[in-house]
């Protein structure tokens, strides 16, 4: 007998195998959340990810440079590209830590950071991650009783950003700090979310 709990229950099992490839097989996930340096941290501590570069992904021009794209004239969107395991992590867990990194309802940017060019969105490979990131925004955005400005488009060329802002954090963390500080960025999420998340 199907009870609402069942179904529930059946809703979830789907959520969280969505997305997931053959048995051995690795998935990619695509984000953009503001300055790429402050979005790396939290998906390489993950369990069953495997990769995370910072790069540029939804705009015309081919192989953009850090210059053009921070000037805005590109389409393109600071963004990360994250390589998992779909056996070890799910999709739907991937956009819980994305979610909780962002401000949702800022249509301007991210934080200090203002412009097309860092505007939040999920860059979706394929019709099961569609599917999984329209519910998830549906449900950010009953939880915040909030319009979300979080786009969900189909993932495009990703073109990894240049070497030195790869592991930004790990490479200049004094940068890093000063910069993630200065921006307001946990503050706000604090404000958004209750709790800033770990970095």
């Amino acid at each position: 007998m199907l009870t609402l709990r069942n179904l529930a229950l059946a809703a979830l099992a789907v959520l969280l195998t969505v997305g997931a490839a053959p048995q051995g097989e690795l998935a990619t996930a695509t984000f953009a959340g503001g300055c790429f340096w402050c979005m790396q941290p939290p998906f390489e501590k993950l369990a069953g990810v495997v990769s995370v570069k910072a790069g540029y992904t939804g705009g015309s021009t081919k192989n953009p440079t850090y210059e053009e794209v921070s000037a805005g004239g590109t389409g393109h969107r600071e963004s990360v590209e994250i390589v998992y395991d779909p056996s070890k992590i799910s999709y739907a867990q991937l956009l819980d830590v994305f979610w909780h990194n962002i401000d949702p309802v800022d249509n301007s940017g991210q934080f200090c950071d203002h412009g097309p060019q860092y505007r939040s969105a999920i860059f979706y490979h394929g019709a099961d991650q569609k599917t999984v990131a329209e519910q998830s925004k549906a449900a950010v955005s009953r939880q915040l009783r909030k319009p979300i400005a979080t786009d969900v488009l189909p993932a495009s060329q990703f073109y990894p950003a240049e070497q030195y802002h790869q592991d930004y954090d790990r490479k200049n963390p004094v940068r890093y700090n000063f910069y993630r500080f200065n921006c307001g960025r946990d503050q706000r999420l604090t404000e958004v979310w209750g709790k800033a998340p770990a970095h």
